[in-house]
């Protein structure tokens, strides 16, 4: 069986062609001319290079393939030609799912938390539908379009199921992601504050994992939260502490000053022509916690997330073992799985 991935050069894609591949599967990715392969580094996967926004490109890999799981996204909290987070987010997903044939059993689209809608009364799950005007920054509006479109695809019978990671964390994050590139800074030292919010946290493996299984038992048109533990910021920061040896920041920013130090971010970058190191569209998401009670999956899917501490614990190891940060001698807690 021939099975598809796009975005298979990112964080969560690479490790969803290494199940696949460890499944039997032969795969083939979708990678521009100029991505960079080192996530996928000596697998044995074929390469149909070309860009997700073009149609045509798109459909040439689909061609022979059973099964394709789109995980390809632009994941930027700023971009200077936010366009082309639409291009990418939007429109590739369009030329995804108009390049279904009858041979394709399944397709698995990868969205986000991000387009859960945040309630106050309980923790929101797959039924907490949000609307457009509630999603904060490009990233997420662009995100939840895509949805739409893929549910639509789902209304006509087009074989599309949908899992929406929460904060993977692990090996493997090269570019980094926003949320990686947090613990890149905390082991680097260039997080003297934080903010009162909160992450849902999962093992990006077990994400992967997830993914393969929403092709075998998904519901087609339906949601599934992929998630782990809902954890404070501060927690998170805590166990990066327990697994780097670097102090955890002890000021809490309230979220006024946050937002303020934010815009004087945003103010320099734009004088020195460089990207904001605090991008303001993060600091608003901040404002709440991204808990969500992720247990449809587990009923629905057999899905069994691991623990995500000790996934943090991994993530710290590997961006220190890759150098990202100055090596430290860690301390690893008495009992706890690495």
């Amino acid at each position: 069986m021939i099975t598809l991935v796009t975005g298979a050069t990112g964080f969560v894609g690479s490790h969803v062609v290494r199940q696949l591949l460890a499944q039997g599967d032969t795969v083939r990715v979708l990678a521009r001319p100029a991505s960079s392969m080192r996530a996928l580094e000596s697998l044995d996967v074929q390469v149909a290079q070309g860009d997700l926004r073009d149609a045509s490109a798109v459909r040439k890999a689909t061609r022979g393939v059973r099964r394709i799981y789109h995980v390809a996204a632009d994941y930027r909290l700023w971009a200077k030609d936010p366009s082309e987070i639409y291009e990418t987010n939007v429109r590739g997903t369009r030329n995804v799912l108009d390049a279904i044939h009858a041979g394709i059993d399944r397709v698995v689209y990868t969205s986000t938390v991000g387009t859960i809608a945040v309630r106050g009364d309980r923790l929101p799950d797959e039924t907490t539908e949000a609307s457009l005007e509630e999603m904060i920054g490009h990233y997420k509006r662009s995100k939840l379009m895509a949805e739409h479109l893929v549910l639509d695809a789902a209304a006509r019978g087009l074989p599309v199921v949908i899992v929406n990671p929460t904060t993977p964390v692990g090996p493997g994050d090269w570019r980094p992601t926003p949320t990686g590139q947090v613990i890149v800074d905390f082991l680097r030292r260039r997080l003297p504050a934080y903010v009162q919010t909160g992450l849902n946290v999962v093992p990006v493996e077990d994400v992967a994992q997830g993914h393969l299984l929403a092709a075998e038992y998904g519901r087609v048109g339906e949601r599934y939260l992929l998630g782990g533990r809902n954890m404070t910021l501060h927690e998170i920061l805590d166990t990066l502490s327990v697994y780097s040896g670097e102090p955890s920041p002890r000021i809490c920013l309230p979220w006024r000053v946050a937002m303020a130090i934010g815009y004087t971010d945003q103010i320099v970058a734009r004088v020195f022509g460089r990207e904001p190191r605090i991008p303001l569209d993060g600091v608003r998401m901040s404002r709440h916690a991204m808990w969500a009670d992720c247990t449809k999956a587990e009923r629905e899917l057999g899905f069994r997330p691991g623990s995500a501490e000790a996934a943090l614990g991994r993530a710290v190891r590997w961006y220190t073992q890759q150098g990202y940060a100055v090596p430290v001698v860690p301390h690893h807690p008495r009992g706890r799985n690495n």
